[in-house]
Parts: structure tokens; C-alpha cells; sequence
């Protein structure tokens, strides 16, 4: 590797921009076809991938990262098998590119097209998530884009093993016939990793304003905030993942203790877990110690506001009184902050106020009090009785996701195809000119 980082990463960029160019117009079975391959290669890989992530696991475990961290960036075969089927989902998927947005006619004649293109070099920075690199990866390669991914120092050697496939899915497809004017073949650097988790490679990337179109950070607040604040070029960023369920005073038991476990043990270290939950006073005496028993028994701390924790001790529940900073935490572990509220407007106040505008959910068997949460919470993704866990770019259809945005312009809630593209206008006449 090259001692000059800034140089190395600039050298990257500058073939990620012919690899974009070259991506911008290449047919889509060609683009399926490397995407079939890729899962192809990731279901005759198991051992290699799974060799290269158990030595990211032991040097985890000798770094003492949580037992959430360390299941984010664990394989598994059944991970694997999960992780080709969705490179086969965002394979059958429409190619966003070239659809028509909009289209009319000027009284003049000019026939003008609103049309999907690809943004063009996407730099995805992640920290310890394999699946990231796949998933970045093909959906920037069906949107037409090249990727740049520079992924954390914890998972350094399944992302080499990773991409390794990648590279080969693309050699062996029909899109490596997509050549230059040259003779060369730019679109086999459509996804390159960053070969170093040197800061100074990062810092030399988020300057590149001139080569990069699009930065997305995904990982902790402080990863993003860093990225967001050092970057020359346009970020596209979710912060934190603050979820909160809400328990309307007519909540079905059952359906509400379903709901608010699923949302907060089936996997608690994302940042679609639900880190608080709001139970209206009407109900609480009667939901709280079910649902807090139900938790409790599944090893979560409950943070209890004064109400919830009467409540609690009177049941004969775990807790611990709560601190201001609790309403406010993204936990990503077995920890919940719980709270009474005294009505839906005051559920509502308090998610627009400590919640991170990520995903919400309300828990009622009244619609008009489902319609107006809905419509009152802020968030990227409002659900009405199902899990937080739901907002994930597969569930939602998408085949995968390149991350869940709580961004308000451009992209906003899990990214699929349609939001890593942009768009131009296409202008067609019959020799007008304007007077």
C-alpha cells in the first residue's frame, strides 16, 4: 500500500468517477447479472468468510467490545444465507434508473423530461457491520453508481474477504464488458475498499468534493458527527436512533406486550431497537406490570420515570429510577426507559421533543388516535401496532438498504434504489429558440 494515504485515496476516487460514468449507462441485466453472481459466490464462500470474520470476532472480544457490538459485526451461515438472498432481492428489482418522473409539453412545443440518474461516487462510512458492505455495495451498483466504502477497523477482515467477491462478481459478469474509449474497463473499480482504517485516509475523502457526489455515515453519533462536520461534500446522516413506542390508553395486552419485547430484545444493539417506551395513565396500572415483567424476565433494565416506578414496585417489578439523560439515550443494549404520560398530545410533545426522529411506533385499537399520531410524530418511520424493528430497508421491500436517513431533504427513512439516484431534465425540441 502506498505511504501516501491522500494520494492512495485520491487515485481511488479519481477511477470511482470513470467507474460512475461508465455505471451511468450500463445496461441492467448487465447489472443484475453481477449481482447474481455475487450471491452465487457468497453461498460458495461460507468458510473463507466465515474464517476472515471469526479473526474480527477474537480481536473484538480482546478489545472487550459489548456484547452488542461484537453481534453486530458476527457471520453466521445463516447471516450469509440472509445476505445473499437480499443481493438476489435488489436483483429483481426495478432499475431506477432512466424512469420518467415527470413529463409535459411547453406551449412552445419542448417536450421536457424529469429522469433518473445515478448520483455518481457514493462514500459509504461504517463501523463494524459486514452486511453493510454488501448491501452499499450492490444497491449503489444498480443505481449506477460506484462505491467507495471505508469500513471500521473491527471488521477489517471480513470487509477484505467481502469485497473480494465483489470484485470478482463484477469481473466475471457481463458488465466488465462495459469498456472505455481507452480500451480499459473503469467499471471494475465500481466498489473499492479504503485498504486502511487510517483517520487521515477518511479525512482525505470527505474532501474530495471535485470526485464524490454523496457521503453516508453509518454507525455511532460520534462517527457521523465527525464525518458531517469534516465533509466538503453533501452528507447524507441519521445521528442517533432514539425510537420510542407509545401504549395508548386502549392497547391490547397482548399485542402491546408482543410489540414492545420484539421492539426491544430481538435485537437490541440497532438503531431500530426501541430505547423508550410511553404507557398513558389510563392503562399504565393495568399494562405496566405485565410488560414490565415480560422485559424484565428477558434481562432489560427498566429506567423508570416517579409514576412507572411506583407502579413497578407495587407489582413487585425490577427497576431503578430513571435520569433525565435516560429519555434522551440511544442504549443499544438490554436498558429501557419507560415513563407515563397523561395523554396522546403529551406522548406526542415528548417523542417530537427527546425522541431522534428515527422510527416510532403507537400501540391502539383506535384508528383516529393512530391517524394523529401518525401525523403528529416527526419521524422518519411511524408505525401503528408493529415493532420499531420494521423500519429496515428489506422488510420495507427495498432488498436492502444503504441506511435509514433522518435527513429531511433528498432521502429521508431506509434508502433503497430510488433514493441513491437523482435526476436531470431531458429536453427535446424542433428548432425553437427563445426570443
Amino acid at each position: 500500500m502506498p505511504t501516501d494515504l491522500a494520494q492512495l485515496v485520491t487515485d481511488m476516487a479519481r477511477r470511482a468517477r470513470a467507474a460512475s460514468l461508465a455505471l451511468a449507462t450500463a445496461p441492467t441485466e448487465a447489472k443484475n447479472d453481477a449481482l447474481r453472481r455475487l450471491a452465487d459466490l457468497i453461498d460458495a464462500s461460507h468458510p473463507a468468510l466465515l474464517a476472515a470474520n471469526r479473526e474480527d470476532c477474537s480481536a473484538a472480544a480482546e478489545n472487550r467490545l459489548s456484547a452488542a457490538q461484537i453481534d453486530r459485526l458476527t457471520l453466521s451461515a445463516s447471516r450469509l444465507k440472509t445476505l445473499a438472498e437480499s443481493v438476489r432481492e435488489v436483483a429483481k428489482l426495478p432499475d431506477p434508473v432512466g424512469g420518467i418522473l415527470e413529463e409535459r409539453t411547453r406551449p412552445n412545443g419542448l417536450l421536457i423530461r424529469k429522469v433518473r440518474v445515478p448520483i455518481g461516487v457514493i462514500g459509504v462510512i461504517y463501523e463494524a457491520r459486514p452486511n453493510v458492505t454488501v448491501d452499499c455495495a450492490v444497491l449503489c451498483l444498480k443505481a449506477g453508481n460506484a462505491a467507495i466504502l471505508r469500513g471500521g477497523k473491527e471488521i477489517f477482515h471480513t470487509n477484505t474477504a467481502l469485497v473480494s467477491l465483489i470484485h470478482a462478481a463484477i469481473a466475471q459478469s457481463s458488465l466488465a464488458a462495459t469498456d472505455s474509449a481507452a480500451g480499459e474497463a473503469p467499471i471494475l473499480s465500481a466498489v473499492q475498499l479504503i485498504p486502511t482504517t487510517d483517520r487521515a485516509a477518511l479525512t482525505t475523502l470527505l474532501k474530495l468534493d471535485s470526485l464524490v457526489q454523496c457521503i453516508i455515515p453509518r454507525g455511532g453519533e460520534g462517527l457521523i458527527r465527525f464525518v458531517a462536520e469534516n465533509s466538503t461534500i453533501p452528507v447524507i446522516k441519521h445521528f442517533t436512533g432514539v425510537c420510542c413506542v407509545y401504549l395508548h390508553a386502549d392497547a391490547e395486552p397482548s399485542m402491546a406486550e408482543n410489540i414492545v419485547v420484539n421492539a426491544k430484545v430481538q435485537r437490541p444493539g440497532v438503531c431500530n431497537a426501541a430505547e423508550q417506551l410511553l404507557v398513558h395513565a389510563a392503562s399504565a396500572e393495568a399494562l405496566l406490570p405485565r410488560i414490565g415483567a415480560a422485559l424484565a424476565a428477558r434481562g432489560v433494565e427498566l429506567r423508570c420515570d416517579e409514576t412507572a416506578a411506583g407502579i413497578l414496585a407495587r407489582a413487585g417489578v425490577a427497576h431503578r429510577p430513571a435520569q433525565p439523560a435516560d429519555f434522551t439515550a440511544e442504549f443499544l443494549g438490554l436498558v429501557m426507559a419507560v415513563r407515563v404520560v397523561v395523554s396522546l398530545d403529551d406522548a406526542i410533545a415528548q417523542i417530537n421533543r427527546d425522541g431522534s426522529a428515527h422510527t416510532d411506533a403507537i400501540v391502539t385499537r383506535d384508528a383516529a388516535a393512530a391517524r394523529r399520531f401518525q401525523g403528529g410524530v416527526d419521524s422518519a418511520v411511524v408505525l401503528w401496532n408493529a415493532s420499531t424493528r420494521f423500519n429496515d430497508g428489506f422488510e420495507f421491500g427495498f432488498g436492502a438498504e444503504i441506511g435509514i436517513s433522518t435527513d429531511r431533504l433528498h432521502a429521508r427513512g431506509p434508502m433503497g434504489l430510488p433514493e441513491l439516484c437523482s435526476y436531470k431534465y431531458i429536453v427535446t425540441g424542433t428548432g425553437q429558440v427563445r426570443g
